[in-house]
């Protein structure tokens, strides 16, 4: 038998009760057994059984009275029948979960930066929308084993897609960062008018393996490789955006964590139209059976409220 043609079983609605007790039959080694175990009679299973056979149009088991044995079509569709419970097993317990009200507790961890600057003000909002619920929030830039460590949930900043695992991805918000310089650094060295030109600025970037380049795309498409020499680097975006402030030269930033500085005048955004990194925020679930409906109440409301703090108006 093809998977073809048990794809057209199931869409001839069978039974899935008389699945069960077949598969039930086949575990326990016989009718009486199972019979037994269900508190069924026995005849009631070879007659739930018969119906099953005469709906697929084959026999599954042969019947003796001194012995018991599948078919060889009856041992191939047993596996099939094992992947129907347990989808159909899956599909009841998300319609439950859906139903239920979210609460418990969730563990999450994140960079420090998207702690700080977007789940600061939203983690409150969630938990006063459902009470029920509580958060232990781990802020590290450390690479966190979210199975091994037992968490429900991170959620990671990135540029390049995320390596391919067990884990459930979902996209969350865009994160593109941008140029910035405080007043006094512009007015001593200049504002570049185009890519070109930081070549002869200081610079201020995050701290990453291999040579220190800028990446840069512009209106059109247009991009540009820009090689930098940092005066100073840090894996901490609080401490560039600081060093920006302390007007020591131009740095690359996520555009949101910069909105209260960029109010109050300690730094300006320069060459508006082009972005450093086009990067993303994307939340990581362990797959699992049945998953928490805090958990997935909390990604759906991540995923709604997010970008609504990270989204950035470049400077006209």
């Amino acid at each position: 038998m093809t998977p073809s043609y048990f794809f057209h079983i199931i869409r001839s609605m069978l039974d899935l009760k008389d699945v069960y007790f077949f598969v039930q039959v086949v575990d326990r080694g016989g009718f009486t057994s199972a019979g037994t175990s269900l508190r069924l009679p026995k005849s009631t299973l070879s007659h739930r059984v018969r119906e099953l056979e005469a709906s697929l149009g084959v026999r599954l088991i042969n019947r003796t009275s001194r012995h018991f044995g599948m078919t060889d079509v009856g041992t191939e569709f047993y596996q099939y029948a094992i992947q129907m419970l347990q989808s159909a097993e899956v599909a009841e317990e998300a319609v439950k979960q859906r139903l239920s009200e979210p609460s418990g507790v969730i563990r999450m961890t994140t960079a420090v930066e998207i702690a700080q600057f977007a789940l600061r003000d939203l983690i409150p909002v969630f938990l006063n929308r459902y009470p029920r619920v509580k958060i232990v929030e781990i802020a590290t830039d450390r690479m966190v084993d979210i199975v091994g460590e037992g968490f429900d949930l991170a959620l990671r900043g990135h540029t390049a897609p995320l390596q391919n695992s067990t884990l459930v991805q979902r996209a969350i918000a865009s994160v593109p960062w941008f140029l910035f310089a405080s007043p006094e650094y512009l007015d001593r060295a200049g504002v570049p008018d185009g890519p070109e030109a930081l070549a002869h600025h200081s610079t201020i970037s995050m701290d990453r393996s291999g040579p220190s380049v800028w990446q840069m795309t512009g209106p059109g498409g247009s991009a540009f490789t820009i090689p930098i020499e940092p005066r100073f680097l840090s894996n901490n975006m609080v401490a560039l955006k600081e060093a920006a402030c302390a007007n020591l030269g131009i740095a690359a930033l996520p555009g949101y964590i910069c909105k209260e500085e960029l109010a109050a005048g300690r730094l300006r955004q320069i060459l508006p139209g082009w972005i450093t990194a086009d990067a993303r925020m994307s939340a990581l679930i362990p797959y699992r059976t049945g998953l928490l409906p805090a958990v997935r109440s909390l990604v759906d409301f991540l995923v709604v409220e997010v970008p609504k703090v990270t989204a950035f108006q470049p400077a006209v």
